[in-house]
């Protein structure tokens, strides 16, 4: 079954503050937008500052198209469920790989189908012999840090894949294993509605 034994575990709230949490495609929405409908009822004589209108209209209008662009071309960051005990443990025993993971897929994206787009590419070999249509490629839907029950830490990856089953996910094992490691071991484990997890243990312990 999907993760380990968590019992009465707690978790740390995720208040870390990144520029990479924030969407600039929003930014450059709001301060386009803003600078556009300010500069307009300025021109107009609406609003006060009649002399600034053409500097306005004149930032506002390529601010705006940017944030439309980067809104359109922007990935989400992925959820990130983190128990405290983990948290202990990630800065001496995460491997390097492990942690820029966790950082590319906290965070937003732009111009990228979807978190790990390109590792899962590799695994599952999309399009070619052996591999599987682009189309069936699995969505990460979270993460969650976690430490093992003999005490090692692990990113357990959770993906909704509706057209794989979980044999496509376990005969790629030893593929995880390669791509995220070295220093890891990867595991497959199977839950409900079609969701899979790979667990990305650190073989070093504490």
């Amino acid at each position: 079954s999907i993760g380990s034994a968590t019992g009465e575990k707690s978790t740390v709230p995720d208040n870390e503050f990144s520029l990479g949490k924030v969407s600039f495609g929003v930014i450059g929405l709001s301060v386009g937008g803003t600078l556009l409908s300010y500069g307009f009822g300025a021109y107009f004589n609406i609003l006060p500052g009649s002399e600034w209108s053409a500097l306005m209209l004149t930032y506002g209008f390529p601010l705006a198209i940017i944030g439309m662009a980067l809104k359109y071309a922007e990935l989400k960051p992925v959820p990130c469920l983190t128990y405290s005990d983990a948290e202990l443990l990630r800065e001496k025993y995460a491997t390097p790989i492990l942690k820029q993971v966790r950082s590319d897929v906290t965070r937003y994206r732009y111009g990228d189908e979807q978190h790990l787009d390109e590792a899962l590419k590799r695994i599952f070999q999309y399009g070619q012999g052996g591999g599987i249509p682009r189309r069936n490629a699995p969505i990460l839907k979270t993460i969650r840090e976690e430490v093992t029950e003999d005490g090692r830490y692990c990113l357990s990856l959770v993906f909704e894949a509706k057209a794989l089953e979980l044999l496509d996910f376990e005969q790629r094992q030893a593929k995880f294993s390669s791509f995220f490691g070295p220093g890891i071991t990867a595991e497959i484990a199977g839950g409900e509605n079609k969701s899979y997890e790979v667990r990305l243990i650190s073989n070093a312990t504490s």
